[in-house]
């Protein structure tokens, strides 16, 4: 659009120019700048990595279907189920995944992510592919 800031050539210090500074531009750690991890990226870490969490993720979001409590299960070896049931709720409650309720008879409860959880989908992805380039490596020997 003709006079508007091209974000390319704007100002590294502010938001495409407009003079609003942008936090991404105070460096790494929090957006003021400040050495140290940021928040939200610790809380992300937090709970995408707990046990079975990225696993219980990453089968959803190769489905283009809401999914079942045992279809889960059963496409995340060792995983119990109980365990499977914890971290469906924490997901849950995090707002990453929906419980759908199903009125029977028989009753059908089933899953899907929502769209914060498919927004994580790229992430899952790039995480694979890091895992599988670096933690697939044998290493070196001591």
């Amino acid at each position: 659009e003709p006079g508007a800031a091209d974000p390319r050539t704007a100002d590294p210090g502010t938001a495409a120019g407009s003079g609003a500074a942008d936090p991404r531009a105070a460096g790494p750690g929090t957006a003021a700048g400040d050495a140290g991890c940021c928040p939200h990226l610790h809380r992300a870490v937090e709970l995408i990595g707990r046990r079975w969490t990225g696993a219980i993720l990453e089968v959803l979001r190769q489905h283009d279907r809401p999914l079942r409590f045992s279809e889960i299960a059963a496409a995340v070896p060792g995983l119990s189920d109980r365990l499977c049931s914890e971290r469906l709720k924490e997901l849950e409650d995090r707002g990453l995944v929906e419980r759908n309720v199903h009125p029977g008879p028989p009753v059908r409860v089933d899953y899907a992510l929502t769209d914060m959880g498919r927004g994580l989908g790229p992430t899952l992805v790039e995480l694979q592919a890091w895992a599988r380039d670096w933690l697939g490596r044998t290493p070196p020997a001591p």
